[in-house]
């Protein structure tokens, strides 16, 4: 498949697709808990970055390919091939970033982005000009683009994966073999057809020599490096988000590292919890008066979610999420600390990530060694049971088993 080209492009080109997509990825990580203007922005920055990645390999590889050397490149092809990037990117992450996804939305998703990286890929190939004509075997070509497609599910799947860095690292991988694995593919089923015996081709139209191209991939490769370093830089907002949430964690609270924010009413100090009560367990700290509302962060500031709106609260890296059955938000406190503050009469932790609401569970059903439960709203959504918590939710909900 390499045979002819340039290594050490050959393995730039692949770096490069792997740190846009990390890159881009990373960004993309960040669009759910982020409202408003913002949440367009990083969605516009991810799609950006993600095309760039994919352009850039794209072109890296050509001058790692061994093409005819009078052969200059169409301006026009050549932005209409990112402009086609761009756009597949992000009506892809658009759709995998908001609500719930669902399996379907993101096979869709993965077809959406594994033919916008092939079309991509073609366009740009016939943006190459020369004395010469292109041919492509059509076997090559459909199974660049079933590679393009599976590599991009793969991609799409593991960014979707809560599991914080490493979802970021194999989800840049796997992007990175998508776009290399296609554009390899894809060229080892071109042929160069010379015209040498008939009149010189025309050239028609604004090109650009193979020179101006490296130069202008070169800046490129700056920017992708330049914004995968920036991506490593911790979010100050992060920082003080998990500075309170560091303090009402109920370990660091045990190891005598800080004092909770937020402490029960005076009064009698309650007593532990029991080993078999849902929210509790050995090492919880005292619970304090269920609160009836819990803040979440808006564009304009703090606002607050009646706890009876509240259909489930999920952990994401430093964030804790609430989702009220519309969409999630933002909220200041860690899981720790809502499990603390909420009726455990009403909400019971499912998982290690999650707590949700008993009345609003609409679905449940076993899935692998734990299982998964729905809950009700504009937007119901699903949320992971690990194994050890199944027979309590099961009791919660009435479907444990009686025995004598």
């Amino acid at each position: 498949m390499f045979e002819g080209h340039d290594p050490y492009l050959v393995a730039l080109s692949v770096v490069i697709a792997i740190l846009g997509g990390y890159t881009g990825f990373g960004l993309a990580a960040r669009i759910r808990g982020t409202p408003g203007v913002s949440r367009r922005l990083l969605l516009a920055g991810a799609a950006a970055f993600l095309a760039v990645g994919i352009w850039t390999m794209h072109f890296v590889g050509m001058l790692a390919a061994p093409i005819p050397a009078d052969t200059v490149y169409l301006v026009l092809p050549t932005i209409i091939s990112f402009l086609i990037c761009a756009l597949v990117v992000g009506i892809s992450l658009f759709f995998v970033s908001i609500g719930e996804p669902s399996l379907r939305r993101v096979v869709s998703s993965a077809i959406l982005l594994g033919a916008g990286i092939a079309s991509m890929h073609y366009v740009g190939i016939h943006s190459l000009a020369g004395n010469f004509a292109i041919v492509h075997d059509t076997p090559m070509i459909l199974l660049s683009i079933l590679i393009a497609i599976a590599a991009a599910y793969g991609g799409l799947r593991a960014f979707l994966a809560r599991q914080d860095g490493i979802r970021l690292i194999v989800s840049s991988i796997a992007f990175g073999v998508a776009v290399s694995g296609m554009h390899y593919t894809a060229m080892q089923g071109m042929h160069f057809v010379s015209l040498s015996g008939a009149a010189h081709h025309h050239v028609g139209g604004l090109a650009a020599s193979q020179q101006i191209l490296s130069v202008i991939v070169a800046v490129l490769c700056f920017v992708i490096a330049a914004g995968f370093l920036l991506s490593l830089v911790p979010d100050p907002r992060r920082q003080a988000v998990a500075a309170p949430a560091a303090a009402t964690d109920p370990a660091a609270a045990v190891a005598g590292v800080t004092m909770p924010s937020v402490l029960p009413e005076p009064g009698p100090v309650p007593l532990p919890r029991p080993v078999s009560a849902p929210l509790g367990g050995l090492g919880q700290p005292p619970r304090a008066k269920p609160v009836p509302r819990l803040p979440v962060e808006g564009a304009n500031g703090t606002h607050f979610i009646d706890a009876a709106d509240i259909r489930s609260v999920r952990a994401d890296a430093h964030y804790t999420l609430v989702h009220d059955g519309t969409r999630e938000r933002m909220c200041p406190w860690s899981i720790s600390e809502a499990e603390a503050q909420l009726d455990p009469g009403l909400f019971v932790r499912v998982h290690r990530s999650h707590i949700v609401a008993i009345p609003h569970v609409t679905f449940v059903r076993k899935e692998g060694d734990g299982a998964v439960i729905e809950l009700d709203g504009p937007s119901p959504h699903r949320v992971p049971v690990s194994r050890a918590k199944i027979a309590e939710v099961k009791a919660r909900l009435g479907l444990a088993r009686r025995h004598a």
